[in-house]
């Protein structure tokens, strides 16, 4: 009798956090990354692999099938600052490394969604630019770093984007853990949605298929909305994977 092999799921790339500075424990360098991240896309019927840290970046996005890019710590302003302490850098180390992986998954096509940190840099990676401190660089803004359990805000979700295909929905309601974000989008990327004070809370690539940032954290969230995100980087990274 011929045996029936179970089909296999799509891998998901997660790069990972670097503690560069003993943050975690004094004078070693450690990876890591939430495990929340890995629980929503098994959830969404996907496999997660963390993506470490090395010179060969390349080889790891050529053996997945979707890329994640995490939320992190903070990109520097390239001007000087008069409060360090208003930033928790992320190493140059890793954000060299997560460009490279961005770059590679680009080049091979492949699912990307940004989340946070990740959104911006993808957001970077076509042109766009960054506000390094919202209460500094937008008087508008109201608070973005709200509670993680409670803190919640609306967003309004452009009508004819993708986000809205998947979600189903023209607003949501999103958690906020963050103090930057996207200004300007390049002119590859748009802004299909935004929190009611302007702030941009998703962008998405013009022509590339499933090429989507967002802002806020749906792997903290267990509503029906963020599950239908997870569901369709998912899906498209199935889509991949059987091609």
């Amino acid at each position: 009798m011929r045996r029936i092999l179970p089909a296999v799921k799509p891998a998901i790339g997660i790069p990972e956090c670097h503690d560069a500075d003993g943050r975690i424990r004094a004078g070693r360098e450690y990876l890591y990354n939430d495990i929340a991240y890995a629980r929503a896309i098994a959830d969404a019927d996907g496999t997660a692999f963390h993506l470490p840290l090395q010179s060969d970046a390349g080889s790891l996005v050529d053996r997945i099938d979707g890329l994640l890019l995490p939320g992190g710590d903070d990109f520097l302003p390239p001007h000087p600052v008069e409060d360090p302490g208003l930033y928790q850098a992320a190493s140059e180390e890793q954000i060299a490394f997560d460009r490279e992986i961005l770059e590679r998954a680009i080049e091979r096509g492949l699912p990307v969604l940004g989340i946070c940190y990740g959104a911006q840099l993808l957001s970077v990676r076509f042109g766009g630019t960054l506000h390094y401190h919202l209460p500094d660089d937008l008087e508008s803004a109201s608070d973005h770093q709200l509670d993680e359990k409670t803190g919640r805000h609306s967003v309004t979700i452009d009508a004819g984007s993708q986000l809205a295909r998947l979600l189903g929905a023209t607003t949501a309601d999103v958690n906020s853990l963050h103090h930057q974000a996207i200004a300007e989008t390049g002119a590859e990327m748009v802004v299909s949605a935004r929190s009611p004070d302007g702030v941009v809370e998703c962008v998405e690539h013009k022509t590339l298929g499933f090429c989507i940032g967002v802002q806020w954290h749906p792997e903290k969230l267990t509503d029906a909305a963020s599950k239908k995100l997870f569901a369709g980087f998912v899906a498209a990274a199935a889509e991949f994977a059987s091609q």
